[in-house]
């Protein structure tokens, strides 16, 4: 065993069987525990869990370095930094020698049967290498597929919602999988805002997302944010008892992280566009989950419009002080 810093633990060799003291098999591979009845979620420095993190952007870059904010990690777009050297990469090693770092995607697709692209992921190995992040997450959706059958394959550049059916949860649990074994580490899958619903779901979201984790030892991703806005574009007639029942469905253990950030309320829709202070609604389902799961990881994003950074650091403390209640 190789005791990795930030807290990552690799195990080298082949893969182990054994019985947990509750009676629950799991499966040691080379950088992440698997249970079969469920993730078991990776070891974070403390830090993680007493103070939110922020999504780290280009307008924030020489301010965070001059004067380190007290904050838990940050977050950078996983693609932003594919490149195998420059000024970018540059900017990332900066980061992560002061902080942890979450290595978030957009563009693995891992909800598509035409399933991962091998550039992507070695790319994504390369960086996950070099960084060593507390955190690698990605989307429970698709972006690529064929234009007819049979056709070349072409990539959305979009986040794109997946059916919640038994055949759709065997292509995301098989595309997840193939991330962590290559990567030889547990990632966290986030639940998607949606814009649409598939008339032949057999599941619910909370039902699908328990199952793929449950059966890749994967970690969930929860976007609370996320849940409002779908709450809202559903038109459900209390969206913030709909978001808390969503957050009780989930079996206790498999959020490894939280995502908290803004939404754009037009005339007939709702955007989750990252661009504004988290709404109060948002905050009250936050609270639910801290009552659930417990202090987790918590980042607030924030990618249009971006503002000072004092005003981000504001809703990160907001978040913290939560943390600081659910420790108590």
């Amino acid at each position: 065993m190789e005791v990795r810093r930030q807290g990552h633990l690799r195990f080298a060799g082949r893969q182990v069987g054994r019985r947990s003291q509750e009676g629950h098999e799991e499966v040691r591979t080379d950088g992440y525990l698997r249970r079969r009845s469920g993730p078991v979620l990776a070891a974070l420095p403390p830090v993680c869990r007493e103070l939110a993190g922020i999504g780290l952007r280009q307008p924030h870059y020489a301010q965070v370095f001059e004067d380190p904010p007290a904050i838990g990690f940050v977050e950078v777009h996983s693609e932003n930094f594919y490149a195998d050297g420059g000024a970018a990469l540059a900017v990332l090693d900066e980061a992560r020698s002061r902080y942890p770092v979450s290595l978030h995607g957009v563009g693995l697709s891992l909800g598509s049967a035409a399933g991962v692209d091998a550039g992507h992921l070695d790319r994504l190995d390369r960086l996950v290498r070099r960084i060593e992040p507390a955190l690698v997450s990605d989307h429970a959706s698709f972006a690529r597929a064929p234009r007819e059958p049979g056709g070349p394959v072409v990539h959305a550049n979009d986040l794109l919602p997946i059916a919640f059916t038994p055949s759709s949860l065997s292509i995301l649990c098989d595309n997840v999988s193939r991330v962590q074994d290559r990567l030889q580490r547990q990632m966290l899958v986030e639940n998607l805002s949606a814009y649409l619903t598939f008339a032949d779901n057999t599941l619910t979201e909370p039902e699908f997302l328990a199952a793929l984790c449950r059966r890749t030892g994967c970690g969930l991703l929860l976007d609370v944010n996320n849940l409002m806005v779908n709450a809202l574009n559903e038109r459900v007639a209390d969206p913030l008892a709909h978001g808390c029942a969503f957050i009780d469905a989930l079996p206790p253990g498999i959020v490894g992280e939280v995502h908290l950030a803004g939404y754009c309320q037009l005339p007939d829709i709702v955007i989750d566009d990252h661009g504004s202070l988290v709404r109060p609604a948002v905050w009250a389902l936050y609270e639910h989950a801290l009552q659930r799961f417990g202090a987790v990881p918590t980042l607030v994003e924030w990618d249009t419009d971006v503002p000072a950074l004092d005003v981000l650091l504001g809703q990160a403390r907001q978040a913290t002080e939560r943390l600081a209640r659910v420790r108590r």
